[in-house]
């Protein structure tokens, strides 16, 4: 081998070695981030030369896994912190801050007063117990439309970080296609896409298709494009009277019931769809009780010629019934007229007459131990009657049944979504461990690399020197 070949072999190989060293130190480097592939320096030798092209590690299918993985996560996280939040209003079925509890309250202290009438304090602790039912069913209410507004709210937060995700990506994407088009090192810009994708997909159900040059299109889980050429546009449109606040995808409609290509999963799903499923659900049904207590204690129609109006639970002002069934439970409330704490007489509830003298049950001479309205108040409350419809629940059954059904239903809710999301996170978690085994950075396995490639290093360096002093003899010979 002629001093100059030897020179220049060593050289590269100097050259090269240090290309593969410093790609093990950017691996050691980027061995804590979860998005870092390890970058793989490959020796690439020809026509006397030797480079190193730098490759990362991939896995198509697990990243993909991973995606799905991570938009289900989010999707079920969100729905069941919505669900813990409405579970709050009613603890446990026999609980007494429970609407069914303080029904079950109410209707054992109607009992005592019916059995009682000419008991003053038994008519004002069944006035009480009204008073607690009413604001139970006023406070549950509350919550229902606190998780409503805070999933919209949550929704337009979303949105907004889908936008600039999105543009992000663009950037990432475009420094792609650049570089493999000059040739250069893409590998970090290839982390940092796959990075944007990955906080993407907990927003979005995605998918992704590569196409040539190294562009990248993102399409929705329900095959709206996100990214083709270019970011689409993702905006929330504001509710209607009818309908509730609406993520449009490049023009499409993909959360609300009439959605042609739906999202299926991501934190965006799972918004949606706890606001427009079980929050509305459950609120449904708290209007459901709301409305036949208000139509239980009602004064007047029937045979009586007299107007119908609301008795002891009201949610209007001047005592009309309700036209519809949408937000009796946040409204309703014990009419004014039989309760103490607002100046009215709680013997109106044995009596009757809360909307006026013309409504009056008790005869004239008012008899204390009158106890036929009471007893009627008590057979209404726990008459079979329809309810229910829509809700989810048995349309024909008792107030008490009902409230009951309708704990036992949220709970269900809250522990399938708590099932669901438990077995999200672990299937989350087992593929990015998969991914991680596949294309992250094992620590010891790089220091022995390292160990290896700068043994080569100083073998390498040794010839140089070598070939060095023969050169300087060779031209001390010639001189």
């Amino acid at each position: 081998m002629g001093l100059q070949l030897a020179l220049n072999t060593a050289r590269s190989s100097l050259l090269a070695t240090s290309s593969q060293i410093a790609a093990s130190a950017r691996n050691v480097a980027g061995a804590s981030d979860p998005a870092y592939s390890r970058k793989i320096a490959t020796l690439v030798t020809g026509e006397g030369t030797a480079r190193v092209v730098v490759t990362r590690a991939t896995d198509a299918a697990l990243f993909a896994r991973k995606l799905a993985a991570a938009s289900d996560a989010a999707s079920g996280s969100a729905r069941l912190d919505g669900l813990r939040t409405l579970a709050q209003t009613i603890g446990d079925a026999a609980d007494k801050t429970s609407p069914a509890g303080r029904l079950g309250a109410f209707n054992a202290a109607l009992q005592a007063a019916a059995n009682q009438p000419d008991n003053a304090d038994l008519a004002r602790a069944a006035i009480d117990r009204a008073r607690e039912l009413a604001s139970g069913l006023n406070e549950a209410a509350q919550a229902v439309q606190a998780v409503r507004t805070d999933a919209d709210t949550a929704l337009s937060a979303s949105v907004s970080k889908v936008n600039d995700l999105l543009g992000q990506f663009d950037t990432a994407n475009r420094a792609v296609m650049r570089g493999l088009a000059a040739g250069a090192d893409v590998t970090d810009a290839l982390d940092d896409r796959d990075r944007i994708l990955g906080s993407l997909a907990e927003e979005v159900g995605i998918s992704t298709v590569e196409r040539a040059g190294g562009d990248m299109a993102i399409y929705t889980d329900g095959g709206v494009p996100l990214f083709e050429r270019g970011a689409r546009s993702v905006v929330l449109n504001p509710a209607t009277a009818t309908t509730p606040a609406t993520v449009v995808i490049d023009g499409v409609a993909v959360t609300g019931a009439d959605a042609p290509m739906p999202l299926e999963s991501g934190r965006i799903a799972g918004l949606a769809a706890l606001r427009d499923e079980p929050a509305a659900q459950y609120g449904a049904q708290l209007d459901a009780i709301a409305g036949a207590l208000v139509d239980a204690f009602r004064e007047g129609g029937g045979a009586s010629g007299l107007t119908a109006k609301a008795g002891l639970f009201t949610v209007t002002a001047d005592g009309s019934l309700p036209a519809g069934t949408a937000n009796l439970a946040a409204l309703i409330a014990v009419n004014a007229a039989a309760d103490p704490q607002k100046g009215g007489d709680a013997a109106l509830l044995r009596d009757g007459g809360l909307n006026g003298a013309a409504y009056r049950q008790n005869p004239a001479g008012g008899d204390a131990a009158y106890p036929d309205r009471l007893n009627a108040l008590t057979a209404a409350l726990s008459a079979t009657r329809s309810l229910g419809a829509g809700t989810e629940i048995a349309a024909t059954t008792s107030l008490a049944d009902f409230a009951a059904a309708s704990a036992g239903w949220l709970e269900g809710q809250r522990k399938d979504a708590s099932a669901k999301a438990d077995y999200q996170a672990t299937l989350l978690t087992r593929a990015s461990t998969a991914l991680s085994n596949a294309v992250g950075v094992n620590g010891d396995d790089e220091t022995a690399l390292t160990l290896q490639l700068e043994r080569s290093y100083t073998a390498s360096a040794k010839i140089l020197t070598i070939v060095d002093e023969m050169l300087r003899t060779l031209m001390e010979a010639v001189r």
